[in-house]
């Protein structure tokens, strides 16, 4: 399965790598404390969190995450958006929270 994939099925927003959705996500990761993600979390995950400053594209660059998933409605920093589009790294968002994020996207890459 691949980020695009992920973007129209939860009808979530690409804030910037609109080129980059086709790279494959091979599992995800939710959390919010850095260090946890970074010692956690796998390459090819996509990974959700409410965290919206630029040391998240540090961290997803760092693990070759497959993109981010920001949530709750939160807006990125101009700053990690230009991060992001440097490192290349997708950055999406989404209104709704966290568990129901994830949730769906477990049921995709699991049933659908």
């Amino acid at each position: 399965m691949n980020l695009e994939t992920i973007v129209k099925y939860l009808d979530i927003k690409c804030k910037c790598c609109w080129e980059k959705l086709e790279r494959e996500v091979t599992g995800g990761y939710a959390g919010d404390l850095l260090s946890d993600v970074m010692g956690n979390s796998n390459s090819g995950n996509i990974w959700v969190t409410r965290q919206v400053h630029q040391n998240i594209v540090a961290v997803a660059a760092l693990k070759e995450h497959a993109g981010i998933i920001i949530v709750h409605g939160a807006v990125p920093a101009k700053e990690t958006i230009d991060k992001a589009e440097k490192e290349g790294i997708p950055i999406m968002v989404s209104e709704k929270p966290e568990f129901e994020v994830v949730g769906k996207i477990y049921h995709l890459m699991h049933y659908e």
